[in-house]
């Protein structure tokens, strides 16, 4: 995939300026890793008369099949031989445009520190991409540029030279001359290099719209293809398409009124709406665990019974967490958490950090040992409860992380939600649910059991009477020797107070289905994903609190 972008100069405006617009040094060749392959930016010409510099992007084919599986042509072929032999590697497409974003990102904000004066100066430009896929032929091409003071020529290449019966492909050799400024003519590119092929090799977010607006400000809004370009831009989701058209209207009308898009789009009054929304249970409670594993200096992390990955989530976007494994039983939870976290368009660098497994909690399993802490959120109250002795082992025997963070509802605090009927459970998989003194009374016996000291943490209001929605055990197992953050428990701001939270509970952690919020029916959370086979666990001590039987009378 190959891209040259050439200019002329003069004396006092030499052509090697165009190294100051690319911030890229013309007697140097640079290569840049991207998350499909590698760049390569260099100058076959630098004079004060001529400077030509050249983007080529080598695709692994390879990494473009594992990391866009579903995601646009690239990941979604007609057959598997074509997800490894196809014309992404050689034509240029949206893989070129967000490479072209990576490798020129100050150029296409039009940003030079060293020449501040260049960015707005007007240069004689040409372009030239030898293999450009267009859904349209020549004729679209010519339709999407020369509204933008390009001259535009567009060869269609032949099949095969030697079979010229065979006819046209639908690729063109691009060629671009014009006077333009060099962030523009990169911006008019990024946007319509994946207009022209009609695809992209990633998933279509709604982040898209901004990303659109963004590069086509100053051009798009008044561009005779506006709706084709739009449409095609957002892989023709409706729903993106149309908000991406109603702000470029209002944009249209601020421009020709000489005023900010701000001004017209004020239908909304946000000083109405300034009352602080409570924060929901469930985000206090990874706030809580996040809390935990900073304090216990954790840097490799076990979330086990990851369900749908929003703690995996949680702790990629913290640095410190160099290694973090998501664990589940539940393939389709799998499978959800990596469309969650998009895995398939992290960088490098952050997909080594993460890993998703399927496994269950009551087998021992090796993979487990040796981290540096484990957290169980919402999870071990879908576990039943003669099975608890085998997943007590599993965890504190046999992984013996240095900490364990253990979150579970707290039952005595179901009373304050008027809409769960009295007697039942905050979800109907809960096997059981414990209240503070069973809860403390399990913790310290596991503890003792396997050599671990275990602090506890109200997560949410403390009521005076009830105690907290989400009670919390932070374990630390006794071998640690006293070091940076495995001192005393510090939980001075994980403790929540009633004034600044609610009970509302909108998203979970792990496994556990979403805490109920206060609302006029009862709770609708969705099944958990965690649940473990129902084979005969390993013996063991039974844990105190309710059995079985107790636990289905109630």
């Amino acid at each position: 995939m190959f891209m040259t972008i050439s200019t002329t100069g003069h004396v006092g405006a030499p052509a090697t300026d165009l190294g100051f617009l690319l911030h890229k040094h013309p007697d140097r060749a640079q290569r840049f890793s991207t998350s499909h392959g590698t760049a390569h930016v260099f100058y076959p010409e630098a004079t004060a008369e001529r400077c030509t510099a050249a983007l080529l992007l080598e695709v692994d084919p390879v990494a473009l099949v594992r990391r866009g599986k579903g995601k646009g042509r690239g990941g979604a072929p007609d057959s598997a031989l074509a997800q490894y032999v196809n014309d992404r590697p050689y034509a240029a497409s949206s893989l070129l445009a967000v490479a072209m974003a990576q490798v020129f990102s100050s150029a296409l904000k039009g940003r030079c520190d060293a020449r501040p004066e260049l960015p707005e100066r007007r240069r004689p430009l040409r372009v030239e991409l030898p293999a450009v896929p267009a859904r349209g032929g020549a004729g679209l091409a010519e339709r999407l540029f020369a509204p933008l003071g390009w001259k535009v020529t567009a060869r269609p290449v032949p099949l095969d030279d030697r079979f010229p019966e065979w006819g046209e492909s639908r690729y063109v050799a691009l060629e671009l001359e014009g006077e333009v400024r060099v962030a523009e003519s990169l911006r008019h590119l990024y946007v319509l290099l994946p207009v022209l092929d009609d695809a992209k090799h990633y998933w279509v977010a709604p982040d898209e719209v901004d990303k659109l607006l963004r590069s086509g400000e100053g051009w798009l809004a008044g561009h005779p293809e506006q709706k084709l370009i739009t449409s095609r831009y957002l892989a023709r989701r409706w729903s993106l398409t149309r908000d991406a058209l109603e702000r470029l209207a209002i944009a249209r009308l601020a421009e020709t009124d000489g005023a900010e898009p701000e001004e017209f789009d004020n239908a909304v009054d946000e000083s109405v709406d300034t009352e602080e929304r409570p924060v929901p249970l469930a985000v206090r409670r990874r706030e809580a665990v996040l809390h935990a594993l900073r304090d216990a200096g954790a840097a490799r992390v076990l979330d086990l019974g990851c369900g749908q990955g929003q703690l995996v989530g949680a702790l990629l976007k913290e640095p410190r967490f160099t290694e973090i494994v998501g664990l589940d039983v539940s393939a389709r939870a799998l499978k959800e958490a990596a469309r969650r976290l998009r895995l398939d368009r992290l960088s490098e660098r952050q997909s080594a950090r993460v890993r998703l497994v399927q496994g269950s909690l009551v087998y021992t399993d090796r993979r487990l040992a040796g981290y540096d802490a484990a957290v169980l959120s919402e999870v071990v109250e879908h576990v039943d409860l003669p099975r608890l002795p085998a997943l007590e082992h599993a965890v504190f025997g046999a992984a013996r992380p240095g900490t364990v963070v253990v979150t579970t509802p707290n039952v005595e605090y179901n009373v304050r939600w008027e809409s769960l009927p009295a007697g039942h459970a905050r979800h109907a998989d809960h096997r059981f649910e414990w209240t503070r003194e069973e809860f403390r009374t399990w913790a310290g016996a596991v503890a003792e059991r396997y050599g671990y000291a275990v602090a506890f943490v109200p997560v949410g209001p403390d009521d005076p009477e009830v105690g907290p929605p989400t009670q919390m055990a932070v374990f630390r197992r006794a071998a640690d020797s006293p070091g940076p953050g495995k001192g005393p428990i510090d939980t001075s701001s994980i403790e929540m107070s009633p004034s600044d939270t609610s009970p509302t509970d909108t998203s979970t952690s792990g496994t556990s289905p979403t805490d109920t919020p206060p609302t006029d029916t009862p709770p609708t959370d969705t099944p958990p994903t965690d649940t473990p086979p129902t084979d005969t666990p390993p013996t063991g001590a039974t844990p105190p609190g309710a059995t079985p039987k107790e636990e289905q009378a109630a």
